[in-house]
């Protein structure tokens, strides 16, 4: 023994020193124990001396210290001596497991040596105690050094380490090989011997116990503590996986911390499969459920740590689920393969896994107190429809005895998890192949023979009893009624109860899972089954509709259906029907008030709406097969539509408006019968004053039940499709019984409806579209439309159908794709473009206007483009005031407040495609419209147009600007708003000045806002205002616009500030220069207009490219002015004002220049000789040094360019 202390840094005290500070009585830790205790229900809980109760797996599972009040003190007491708390398991890791060992093997000794003698049990029970006490004590500080002491591996320092560093290194591998030894000394549960094993089955009241019961407990705490220990190694190495070296060097096999835990993991769970199939061997049919499977409450306590165990390793470090591990073994049971870890198979393996499968999944109620919870565990359906596919299968020949067993097993699943759809189908497919089976175990005696419902009320209280109402609970399994359904219910009854279950969870009775399965169930009877069916066979299919009908909650769908069947045969027989619709619609409405009503639980109104969508149905059906209406049907029509509809979800709207819509078709098509059939004699048919009496009762219930829904939704940012159309309906109600609609619709019904939901701005353009094509349709709606009394409808349509047109692209998605509600709405524009195009009014306009027939059909843009070329065209050749005046009126109407169309684009900056047709449709309108827009009716409009979208506050606020988006529709479409308000400033009578302001105004801007900051010649020849210009006509209109665009350039771009030019000057005269080009009919005044800034430009600026564009654009007025006839007096006006202005002070400067304009016309320099000769002379004069020789010679030079004019005037400069 001192041997194997040599080596300790610290050894241990004597443990006979008397003043030695050592605990020498700890806590006992926790350990298994089976021992009776009078207060604890076995059933429920757990033992209070075990893991679960004294706290271990929580603060193992929450990463706490696993016994925070023990070893606290410097040493602690192993196996009779003390230890350093905090070193002795490092220093001495392989002597302590060797006295661990030898520990473990005297209890073993004992065991084999002890007798049946009663003399010595009290004796051998506390010998064994303590033995057992020792090695769990030492379980015990090896879980607590683990977790306090042991760190994960780091670089070590250059240098000498201490050679306890090395050791603590070496640490997690030296106490992995010491594991690795306890799992070979303490082997395998199921290799014990039978003396050992059969200590599970003592059941002492009393507190004494034979050493076998204690060794037995003692490997149950070494496997468990294993695993504890493995796991926790794992986490204070941070996931590092350990290796044991030593193992590894001499056995060349690899050895580590993961593959350890696997290893012994799997044997420990094949070691308590093997017990259970032990114990299944012994398992009656009846008594499956209420066996467990573990032999005490020992094994049932591990089973419930590894599943906690393994469940939180799943969570926290994504290995296998408990299940996984479960599934593996048992999946390889059921396919008879020999598995060395697993004993041969049993006589049944199938029902064993069924019973395993169900018994572990009740254990899943305890949670990691120990305790029986409520909450949702983790499922292993995938398995147990595996095993459904195996019991259902016909190569299996299985016995109803066998079959009743599992789905047994099968329903206790679906109590503790949720029901699973494949489950059920897989059990369904069974049953309705054997229907007619009698599902009888016969050496049950009389309980187990299958009796048939001989009356009404017994059937009924079978479906009843299927379809318990108790709440969906696990400890339903604990029930009497429950544990004995073997014998009271067959297998058929069993799964008529899963499929309630199934169907009654969470509302699946109005949703998926009901109609997937009433799907299935009701494809196996066709005509052929049902002859096939015996006696008991009808019998098992009653019950299972009647299962069906009380899981599903059909009994006021069923009820109501009826009604509606009987009046269906009323209607045949030409009976009155308004008492029994009377009851019916009572009932209706007490329900829609409940579905209405926000109190009702949501899963309540779910089971409401199937009856109420069975009313809508038959309600519907009795109005199709009603030939003349006259048979008070109205009293389906009462005010609970008026809480139905608001109530109604969007999924479920449709159904509802589906059935408005259809009822007025049907009084449409009444009415037209009977009109048709009062020029005849028809004896079915009512007479007419009756007729007219219960159609307008009809209307009414419509107008006062259903129509006020549709008015408060038309605003709907989302409306639904059947909302236009049954409006629609609604409007030609009106137009056929005018009387029946509103007082608030009246005088005039059809107008006012029309003015709800399609002349109303607020309105949703696709609600427009499609309620206007339903009416344009018709042509009886269509030419009441163009009778007197109608005022402008024909024009609020057109509006309509132009702001439609503008709004198209506002329902785009984040992604700039089109909504479902835009794809819908482009799709219906064509259709309402044509209808629009064929109004009387809109005819007569494509003919004034001279404009083809044709454009109708058109898409909607360019229609939109050739219905505003009319009007202006029209305007335009009307000749007397009052038809002008009332055009404009007109014009006004059709486009309506077109700034408000389009302000969500402004507002929104967005989408692209909007915003270009926005701009682009309102230029159009300036232009087209320009000499309309100029009076004084619309000048607002023009006023508003320009504000809003060319000169709007942005544009003079230099913190913000025009976004990107807007900028290029800006330049896309500038021209069309250049040449409409050129033409409009032309011929305004009032505010005159104020447009041509205007005109400035924006000519400035843009023309600066594109203008790049050096010339380009692409950039320069596409600008907005250069292509404005070019494609206006050489008319008094154009001539307006140029005399503009040159005013603006020669006023703010070319203007000098003292001698510094003005910005982007090459920029600016490379503009002229190509507006000078283009413009080849400009009046000499426009021509010469900004010839003074290019003069002044060639003087004081040296730039080359400045020069030479400045020169490009002298040399084209001059060659301009030369070209006609007589001579250019605005030229020699403005050259002799820039002789007068620079003489003295750029002389030479000046002389440079007319040295260019010389060279292209000499007629015009030599009118100028007297004015340049006498500024010579002043100027000479002024400085008073006689003769100024450099003037002279750059004077003479010039002259020398002027032919014999000039020769002259030289020879009188020599005289001077």
């Amino acid at each position: 023994m001192e041997d194997d202390f040599g080596q300790s840094l610290t050894p241990p005290v004597s443990p006979f020193e008397p003043d030695s500070q050592c605990d020498f009585s700890p806590a006992r830790p926790p350990w298994f124990s089976c021992a009776f205790e009078p207060s604890r229900d076995e059933a429920r809980t757990v033992s209070s001396e075990g893991y679960i109760a004294r706290g271990s797996l929580k603060r193992l599972m929450l990463r706490l210290d696993p016994a925070p009040g023990d070893c606290e003190a410097d040493t602690v007491e192993l196996f009779g001596f003390p230890w350093v708390t905090e070193t002795a398991l490092v220093e001495s890791s392989n002597f302590l497991f060797s006295l661990f060992k030898q520990k473990i093997l005297s209890l073993e000794s004992l065991v084999q040596n002890s007798s049946h003698d009663f003399a010595q049990a009290s004796s051998l029970h506390f010998e064994a105690e303590a033995l057992r006490q020792q090695c769990v004590q030492f379980l015990q500080y090896v879980k607590v050094f683990t977790f306090r002491f042991v760190e994960p591996p780091r670089a070590l320092d250059e240098g000498v380490a201490h050679p306890y560093e090395d050791l603590e290194a070496q640490f997690p591998s030296a106490l992995l090989e010491e594991l690795f030894g306890v799992t070979l000394l303490i082997g395998r549960l199921r290799d014990l011997p039978a003396n050992v094993q059969s200590s599970f089955t003592i059941h002492h009241q009393g507190k004494l116990f034979p050493p076998s019961w204690h060794l037995l407990h003692l490997y149950l705490d070494c496997h468990w503590s294993l695993l504890e220990i493995l796991h926790l190694l794992g986490e204070k190495m941070q996931s590092q996986v350990v290796y044991a070296h030593q193992f590894v060097n001499l056995t060349g096999e690899n050895l580590t911390s993961v593959s350890l835990f696997e290893e012994h993991l799997n044997s420990l769970l094949c070691d308590l499969i093997s017990m259970a199939m032990n114990k299944y061997s012994k398992v009656r049919p009846t008594e499956a459920l209420t066996t467990q499977h573990y032999h005490c409450t020992c094994t049932k306590e591990l089973w419930i740590l590894i599943r906690h165990l393994l469940e939180h390793r799943s969570r926290v470090l994504h290995t296998q689920s408990f299940w996984s591990y479960i599934s593996a073994p048992l999946q390889g049971l059921l396919k008879g393969e020999s598995q060395a870890s697993l004993p041969s198979p049993c006589r049944d393996t199938l029902g064993f896994t069924w019973w395993l499968v169900t018994q572990l999944a009740d254990l899943g109620q305890y949670s990691r107190n120990g305790t029986l919870h409520s909450e949702k565990v983790e499922d292993n359906w995938s398995l147990v429809i595996e095993l459904l596919k195996l019991t259902c299968s016909p190569q299996g020949g299985l016995q109803e005895e066998q079959v009743r067993m599992h789905v047994h097993c099968c329903l206790s699943l679906c109590l503790l998890w949720d029901s699973n759809s494949s489950a059920v189908t897989t059990l369904w497919e069974y049953y309705c192949k054997n229907l007619n089976a009698s599902f009888t175990v016969p050496w049950l005696g009389v309980a187990g023979l299958c009796s048939v419902s001989r009356t009404p009320l017994a059937l009924l209280e079978k479906a009843r009893v299927c379809c318990s109402r108790e709440p969906r609970s696990p400890s339903l399994l604990r029930s009497a009624g429950h544990a004995q359904l073997y014998r009271s219910a067959n297998s058929f009854h069993i799964f008529l109860r899963i499929l309630a279950l199934h169907l009654t969870q969470d509302g699946a009775a109005a949703g998926a899972p009901w109609r997937q399965m009433k799907g299935r169930i009701y494809s196996k009877f066709h005509q052929r089954r049902m002859k096939e069916l015996s006696e008991g066979g009808l019998s098992n299919f009653l019950l299972l509709f009647l299962v069906l009908a009380r899981a599903g909650e059909l009994e006021d769908a069923l009820v109501w259906r009826g009604q509606l069947a009987l009046l269906l045969l009323f209607v045949e027989k030409g009976l009155d029907v308004g008492a029994l619709a009377e009851r019916l619609g009572t009932a209706f409405a007490r329900a829609a008030r409940e579905f209405y009503l926000k109190t009702t639980e949501p899963a309540r109104k779910l089971a409401l709406w199937g009856p109420l969508e069975s009313y809508l149905e038959g309600a519907e059906e009795v109005f199709q097969t009603s030939a003349f209406l006259h048979l008070s049907e109205e009293r389906l029509l009462n005010q609970g539509f008026s809480l139905l509809l608001p109530a109604c979800r969007p999924s479920e709207i449709n159904s509802a408006l589906g059935f408005v819509q259809s009822i007025l078709a049907q009084l449409q098509r009444v009415l037209q019968r009977c009109a048709q059939l009062s020029h005849t004699a028809a004896a079915a048919s009512p007479p007419p004053s009756v007729a007219k009496e219960r159609h307008l009762a009809v209307a009414g219930a419509l107008w006062a039940n259903l129509f006020p829904f549709l008015r408060s939704s038309r605003l709907s940012q989302t409306p639904p499709a059947q909302l236009a159309d049954s409006a629609a309906g609604f409007t030609l109600l009106a137009l056929e019984l005018p009387g029946s609609a509103p007082q608030d619709l009246q005088p005039h019904p059809v107008l006012s409806i029309m003015q709800f939901f399609s002349w109303d701005d607020m309105l949703h353009p696709l609600l427009v579209t499609r309620y206007l094509i339903h009416l344009l349709q018709n042509s009886a709606l269509v030419s009441s439309l163009s009778a007197a009394g109608s005022g402008s409808a024909q024009a609020q349509c057109v509006r309509a159908w132009v702001r439609s047109v503008l709004q198209q692209h506002l329902h785009r998605s984040a992604d700039g794709t089109d909504s479902r509600a835009g794809r819908a709405l482009a799709d219906l524009l064509p259709e309402l473009t044509r209808l629009v195009f064929q109004l009387p009014e809109v005819e007569s306009l494509l003919q004034g206007a001279g404009l083809p027939s044709g454009a109708s059909r058109q898409e909607p843009v360019p229609a939109l483009a050739t219905f505003i070329k009319a009007v202006g065209r029209a305007y335009s050749r009307l000749e007397s005031l009052a038809e002008r005046s009332g055009m404009v009126t007109r014009a006004l109407e059709y486009v309506g407040d077109v700034l408000k169309h389009i302000k969500p684009y402004l507002v929104n900056k967005g989408p692209p495609e909007g915003l270009q047709l926005a701009y682009w449709a309102v230029g159009c309108v300036v232009k087209q419209w320009s000499p309309l827009l100029a009076t004084s009716k619309a000048q607002q409009l023009l006023f508003r147009i320009v504000d809003v979208l060319l000169l709007p506050h942005a544009v003079f606020q230099q913190d913000k600007g025009l976004s990107p988006q807007v900028l290029s529709a800006v330049k896309e479409n500038l021209p069309l708003y250049l040449q409409g308000l050129s033409v409009a400033a032309g011929v305004a009578q009032i505010q005159g000045v104020y447009l041509k302001q205007q005109l400035h105004s924006v000519t400035s801007h843009y023309l600066g806002r594109f203008l790049p900051a050096t010339p380009s010649t692409a950039t320069v020849a596409n600008h907005p205002v250069l292509l404005a210009v070019c494609e206006t006509s050489p008319n008094p209109q154009g001539a307006t616009l140029r005399k503009a665009i040159l005013q603006v350039l020669s006023e703010n771009f070319l203007q000098f500030k003292g001698h510094a030019p003005p910005p982007r000057l090459a920029s600016v005269l490379a503009f002229l220069l190509e507006l000078l080009r283009r413009m080849k009919d400009l009046s000499l005044e426009l021509l010469t207009l900004p010839l003074p800034a290019v003069l002044r430009c060639l003087m004081l600026v040296n730039e080359p490219q400045v020069r030479k564009l400045s020169t490009d654009v002298l040399q084209l007025v001059v060659e301009r002015c030369a070209s006609r006839e007589g001579p250019c007096d605005q030229l020699s006006a403005v050259l002799k004002c820039f002789i007068e202005e620079n003489a003295g002070v750029y002389d030479q400067q000046v002389y440079s220049i007319l040295e260019t304009v010389a060279i292209l016309d000499q007629s015009v320099v030599s009118g100028l000789v007297p004015v340049l000769s006498q500024s010579l002379r002043n100027t000479e004069t002024k400085r008073g040094l006689g003769r100024n020789t450099t003037l002279r010679n750059a004077y003479r030079k010039l002259l020398s360019h002027l032919g014999e004019g000039g020769q002259i005037e030289m020879i009188s400069l020599e005289e001077d």
